[in-house]
């Protein structure tokens, strides 16, 4: 009862107003014996692992959006080796992985959302991904929030999507259909050796906004589907592990890629956790 009032409840809360009045707050320095009375009870109520964190105490942080992105010790995330090795972007749970089905992408029990929305409409972006193989890793509060490399690629297209901002937790999932495609959205389209990669940043209720490496924080916002190619000069190529970027208070990263391009690891299936960097899969090039 109370997952369905949650549910019920965002479709009547003004989500970008909400999440934009929250962005501003976590971004406030001003109010240090604030922040550092939120920023204690979120660790708290969230066990926070601050032995993790390169600063380890939660009360240095200029603000809780800092505190929130906080950089781990240099290590601590080992990249697991192996060429052909894909790794995991994100610390996070795994909700769905499997393949493409159609145009439809598994969400949840009774679920599901279409590829071609997902990636901002366009058919010619999607085809590649047809009858592909998806990810989807949900970051919870408590986990670390940047985000990094499968594989080594280069950057080609970035894409925002503006659009609504649900929560993105296993209750809304099982509920709000075609969450993903729905949410606010930054694509990113990488060239592999296996072929494109698409790495999806899904927006979600409370969440300030996206940032990338290359553009900064992409603002929220309803001025329609924004694409950015980049090509010659203006290409950025990344190594396997290397952060390309960060959620500025938490949500969810779905992961494309063609079909028969990857093959999951057999132990990682819907519900279990995973760390940045560990071994999550294995390219065909």
């Amino acid at each position: 009862m109370f997952d369905k009032l949650f549910v019920l409840s965002q479709y009547v809360t003004p989500q970008h107003t909400v999440s934009s009045v929250a962005g501003r707050l976590a971004d406030n320095d001003r109010a240090p014996a604030l922040k550092n009375r939120v920023v204690k009870w979120f660790v708290k109520r969230y066990d926070v692992d601050m032995s993790e964190a390169a600063e380890q105490d939660p009360t240095a942080y200029p603000s809780f959006n800092a505190f929130f992105t906080r950089a781990l010790k240099p290590g601590i995330r080992p990249i697991a080796e192996g060429h052909n090795t894909l790794v995991s972007p994100v610390d996070g749970t795994i909700s769905q992985l499997g393949q493409v089905t159609g145009d439809r992408v598994f969400q949840a029990k009774g679920q599901s959302f279409s590829l071609t929305e997902l990636l901002g409409g366009d058919t010619h972006r999607t085809d590649a991904f047809s009858e592909g193989e998806f990810s989807t890793i949900y970051l919870a509060p408590r986990d670390y929030h940047r985000i990094h490399m499968p594989l080594a690629g280069t950057l080609r297209e970035m894409i925002h999507v503006p659009g609504k901002l649900f929560s993105v937790n296993p209750a809304t999932a099982e509920n709000v259909p075609n969450l993903f495609a729905r949410n606010e959205r930054v694509i990113c389209i990488f060239d592999t050796e296996s072929g494109p990669m698409a790495l999806v940043l899904v927006g979600a209720m409370i969440v300030g906004s996206v940032e990338t490496t290359w553009a900064g924080i992409v603002v929220p916002g309803n001025n329609g589907v924004k694409a950015i190619t980049y090509e010659g000069e203006s290409a950025i190529s990344f190594a396997k592990g290397e952060e390309m970027g960060r959620f500025r208070l938490g949500s969810t990263v779905v992961m494309v890629m063609p079909k028969g391009s990857v093959g999951w690891n057999a132990e990682q299936v819907a519900g279990k956790r995973v760390r940045m960097g560990e071994a999550f899969g294995q390219v065909n090039p």
